[in-house]
């Protein structure tokens, strides 16, 4: 605590010179002190994170993604419950990820007040938009499917959130070329159907959302982009749980990936 001693020396040196800031320094310590005595005698309040406006709406979200088809199969259980250990969720906040998830399964649940609230509670953090979308977008594809109720779903979402639907195939492509290179070290392995070889530098740029095309500076600025947007230190800025960042890690590592391939292919 050193704003009031900072304040008090600048005010009683302009005032009275040296003799000022001496007795201003003095007047501050005071007032720091007095201030840090208030703060410690407020109770520190943890905000659980079954009301953190992110988290809440991830999960019930996922919820109601699980039930789209009408009913929550053992497979999107079992994907749901590999998100929470993967995110390593344990004890009071997976139990308050699973609440949250069986509420958005229930009928009752309204996705549009939802993501209204979000709305709402990020008034600030306009970037929490993008980053709500495609967290919900990589945990639809975590089971190598989305299915059309669910696209639909996650079409209204983009809506409600301001993004048009070139902008959500736009992203939606990016993410599912990203996914190509998830895996221990950043891997690249194909989803195609069996026997349909996949051009994983082709797929490279897609991840990059850039085209074939596009000009080394191009490229490297469309990949520093994505690498700031996903790093930790700025998600947790933005909002973003320090609980829920693994999944941030994990794209890192995808956009890395593809960006070596492009590197590897433009040297050759």
């Amino acid at each position: 605590m050193i704003i009031g001693k900072v304040i008090g020396t600048i005010l009683g040196y302009l005032a009275g010179r040296w003799l000022g800031a001496i007795l201003g320094f003095i007047a501050g310590h005071y007032f720091d002190k007095g201030l840090a005595g208030i703060r410690a005698a407020q109770p520190s309040q943890k905000v659980p994170l079954a009301q953190h406006p992110f988290f809440s709406t991830v999960f019930t979200t996922m919820g109601l993604l699980a039930k789209a088809d009408g009913r929550i199969s053992e497979q999107e259980i079992a994907v749901a419950e590999r998100i929470m250990t993967q995110l390593g969720l344990s004890g009071d906040a997976r139990a308050e990820a699973i609440a949250l998830f069986k509420r958005g399964a229930a009928p009752e649940f309204q996705l549009e007040p939802q993501i209204s609230l979000f709305l709402q509670q990020i008034t600030f953090q306009p970037e929490l938009k993008q980053t709500l979308l495609e967290y919900l977008l990589t945990f639809s594809l975590a089971d190598n499917e989305l299915h059309a109720e669910e696209r639909d779903i996650l079409r209204r979402i983009a809506t409600y959130l301001g993004f048009d639907s070139r902008q959500f195939a736009q992203l939606l492509d990016m993410l599912q070329a990203q996914q190509r290179f998830h895996g221990q070290g950043g891997s690249y392995y194909s989803r195609g159907e069996p026997g349909h070889a996949t051009d994983e530098v082709a797929d490279a740029y897609r991840a990059l959302g850039v085209s074939a095309s596009a000009t080394d500076s191009e490229v490297k600025t469309a990949y520093r982009r994505l690498m700031s947007q996903h790093h930790p230190d700025k998600l947790i800025a933005q909002g973003v749980p320090e609980s829920m960042l693994k999944v941030a890690t994990e794209k890192t590592q995808e956009i890395q990936a593809a960006y070596d391939i492009i590197e590897k292919a433009r040297r050759a």
